[in-house]
């Protein structure tokens, strides 16, 4: 019986030891520790952080006082240099952000849909239109990044617009602008067309 005791004290005790000296991780904790262990074979994407628009003298006059700081728009407007990030299987560009952010310590907030905020810096924090935009391979997807599935050597660029993407490279305004037209000729074609029918009748 005493034998018995003993042993089972002993047992407990390794375990202790055994559990105190272990690390258990999660997936992502071993990511996050594990980010620069990028083997030849890897797949791997880049992602860099940017701010430059906010320098703009006409924009630094909009931005909330309280942003207009050196720790949330640095001077040379970069928030994350380009940093290389190993790929695995399903990563989306909201999956690297995310990973990036946490490793580098960068302040990011984001609901179901978008990101709304980096480093400080939300939404509308420099006008109505401005607010966080993401290039892949220097294209503008057009869709959210929670649903931009990643390939290999994909290089990814988060900028903040303060013009609705106008001031970043992105011709979605003209594009909506020329659809928009194109609508209105359309139906003004259609409805030549049912005039004339209607005359014909």
């Amino acid at each position: 019986m005493k034998k018995n005791i003993l042993m089972i004290g002993f047992l407990l005790l390794m375990a202790v030891l055994f559990l105190k000296g272990t690390k258990i991780q999660s997936v992502d904790e071993y990511y996050l520790t594990h980010m620069e262990d990028i083997q030849e074979d890897s797949e791997t994407v880049t992602i860099s952080i940017r701010c430059d628009t906010l320098r703009k003298p006409e924009n630094w006059k909009k931005l909330k006082k309280q942003l207009q700081d050196e720790k949330y728009v640095p001077e040379d407007g970069v928030i994350l240099d380009e940093m290389t990030c190993v790929l695995r299987k399903g990563d989306t560009v909201f999956d690297i952000l995310k990973r990036a952010c946490r490793y580098n310590q960068i302040q990011m907030e984001y609901s179901t849909v978008m990101i709304r905020g980096i480093n400080y810096l939300y939404d509308f924090s420099c006008g109505d239109l401005s607010g966080w935009m993401y290039k892949v391979n220097g294209k503008f997807p057009g869709k959210g990044c929670s649903g931009y599935k990643l390939k290999d050597k994909d290089k990814i660029e988060w900028v903040y617009t303060c013009d609705l993407g106008k001031d970043v490279g992105d011709d979605y305004q003209e594009k909506a602008k020329k659809q928009m037209e194109q609508l209105k000729e359309s139906d003004k074609n259609k409805d030549q067309t049912v005039e004339k029918e209607g005359e014909a009748e």
